[in-house]
């Protein structure tokens, strides 16, 4: 008889087997999915990952609607052969709400969240008004936006910068950071009229969470726009220090 690997994965009593999806690249766990036999051997012969839509009730090829297939580099079973990792070469990024990884909302020691990471396109104009429920990411709750800065210091902002200059050198595709410099100045700074009038808004609301979110937002688009003027972020904190003597 011969040997299939299909054989030696144990399925869950629903069929399917958690699969974990990994950038071969970077290392970056892309999205978690489930996959069932017909999904597992569609991903062996095909080079591109399928899995089993548990809300559908379907098969789906990753990238069917968006186009950011993923290119299987390896595959493997665990020591219990109970779980999939699957390294692959994610096109533009791989989770339905716009981000390079499903994994985006990080939780605080306090137990607020935060989102991380860029967009890296509109799910809007990719989905329509509503994504598709097979490309979530591990919940369709979306949680309420919260933040504590207790481990946080100004270094975030440093750091931050530092990512927005490496962007704005290395223009890599799919990244918001590289959409708003190929733009130019005009629509960098559309964007930070935008985020005030969104500060304004929340803090007119009274909502403490929606405040904290939206001038994250805006002390991203003016860096943008400090790093696109050549004016570096050690400037304004050596005004800011002038002007307290």
């Amino acid at each position: 008889m011969a040997f299939n690997v299909v054989d030696q994965i144990k399925f869950g009593p629903d069929g399917l087997v958690p699969a974990i999806v990994q950038d071969v690249r970077t290392g970056t766990v892309i999205m978690l999915a489930y996959m069932n036999t017909t999904a597992v051997e569609k991903t062996l012969s095909s080079g591109e990952t399928w899995f089993w839509s548990r809300s559908r009730q379907k098969l789906w090829h990753k990238g069917e609607t968006s186009g950011h297939v993923q290119k299987v580099d390896e595959m493997f079973y665990d020591c219990d052969a109970d779980a999939l990792l699957i390294r692959v070469e994610q096109t533009n990024a791989g989770c339905h709400e716009g981000y390079y990884s499903c994994f985006h909302y990080k939780i605080n020691p306090k137990g607020g969240v935060a989102i991380v990471g860029e967009l890296a396109f509109d799910p809007n104009q990719v989905y329509g008004k509503m994504a598709p429920k097979e490309e979530a990411a591990t919940t369709d709750i979306k949680p309420e936006r919260q933040c504590d800065v207790s481990s946080a210091s100004c270094g975030v902002l440093e750091e931050l910068f530092s990512v927005i200059q490496m962007r704005k050198q290395m223009r890599p595709p799919g990244a918001y950071t590289s959409y708003l410099f190929d733009k130019g100045i005009d629509k960098i700074l559309k964007k930070v009229g935008e985020e005030t009038a969104e500060v304004i808004i929340s803090a007119k609301n009274n909502n403490r969470s929606e405040i904290v979110f939206e001038v994250s937002d805006l002390f991203y688009h003016v860096l943008v726009m400090m790093c696109e003027k050549n004016v570096n972020l050690q400037d304004v904190l050596n005004e800011l220090q002038n002007r307290r003597k």
